[in-house]
C-alpha cells in the first residue's frame, strides 16, 4: 500500500479522489492549499504526489511555485492536474522535473494506472542490482543511489537517476525515444515522448554537461547516447 498526497482546492476533486483510493487500498492524504501541502510532505513522506496546477495561490505559493518546491525538496514521483489540457503547461510541466500531466476532467481508469505505473517505476528503482558503474568520470552506484561526476557527488531525483542509469549501462548504444520511456518511464506505449526530452535537459544541467562535447548527446531521429570520456571505458565493478 503507497502513502499519497494529493494538493487540490477543488472539494469535489478531493472527494472523488478519496473514493477512488479508498477503493484502490492506497492511503490518500488530502490538503487544500500549497504550503499545508508542503508541511505534509515533510512530515509524512508520501511515496507520489499529486498537485493541481491551477492551486488558487496561497501567498506567494501557486501550483506552480509548489512543483518548484518539491523538485527542490523531494525524490518522489509527482503527477500533475491540469484544467486547460494544452500543451504549453504539459511542457512546463515536464521541463519542471512532472513526471506525469493529466487533463481535467480525467477518467477514473485513466488515474488509477497513471498512478500505478508512476508507483511501479519508483519501486523498480529502488532495487536495480548491486554492480557499480564506473567508467573514470562517471560514477553509479543502484544500491545507495550515489552518483558522482569527476569526483564530484550529486544529488538526482528518481527519474534523473533512472535515466542516467540505463544510458550509461548502454553505453556507446543509441537508445530511442521509446526505449528510454519504457526503461525510465515505464512507458511502452511511447506517449508524450518530449518528457524525455526535458529530462535529458535537466540532467545534462545538474551533471554540469550542457555545453560542447557532452558525453550525453542527441541522435538524430533516433533518441540519445552517453560516450564515456574516462580512462576505464563503461568498466562495471562489483559493489562492496
Amino acid at each position: 500500500m503507497a502513502r499519497i498526497l494529493a494538493v487540490d482546492d477543488d472539494p469535489d476533486v478531493l472527494v472523488v479522489l478519496r473514493l477512488l483510493f479508498d477503493a484502490s487500498e492506497h492511503e490518500l492524504l488530502c490538503v487544500g492549499d500549497g504550503r499545508a501541502g508542503l508541511r505534509l510532505l515533510h512530515q509524512t513522506r508520501p511515496h507520489l504526489f499529486l498537485l493541481d496546477l491551477g492551486l488558487a495561490a496561497a501567498p506567494g505559493m501557486d501550483g506552480w511555485d509548489v512543483l518548484e518546491r518539491v523538485r527542490d525538496i523531494a525524490d518522489l514521483p509527482v503527477l500533475l492536474f491540469s484544467e486547460h489540457g494544452g500543451v504549453a503547461d504539459k511542457v512546463r510541466g515536464l521541463r519542471g522535473g512532472a513526471d506525469d500531466v493529466l487533463t481535467k476532467p480525467f477518467a477514473a481508469i485513466e488515474l488509477l494506472a497513471r498512478v500505478e505505473a508512476l508507483l511501479r517505476r519508483a519501486g523498480a528503482g529502488a532495487g536495480e542490482g548491486t554492480v557499480v558503474y564506473d567508467d573514470g568520470e562517471v560514477r553509479v552506484d543502484p544500491r545507495t543511489r550515489l552518483v558522482a561526476v569527476g569526483g564530484r557527488e550529486l544529488e538526482l531525483t528518481g527519474t534523473e537517476f533512472r535515466l542516467l542509469n540505463v544510458l550509461v549501462r548502454n553505453a556507446g548504444a543509441a537508445l530511442t525515444l521509446s526505449d528510454l520511456l519504457a526503461s525510465v518511464w515505464d512507458d511502452p506505449t511511447g506517449i508524450a515522448p518530449d518528457r524525455v526530452k526535458f529530462a535529458v535537459l535537466r540532467l545534462r544541467r545538474k551533471l554540469g554537461w550542457s555545453g560542447n562535447g557532452s558525453p550525453l548527446s542527441a541522435v538524430r531521429g533516433v533518441g540519445y547516447r552517453y560516450r564515456p570520456r574516462g580512462v576505464n571505458r563503461a568498466r562495471p565493478v562489483t559493489s562492496s
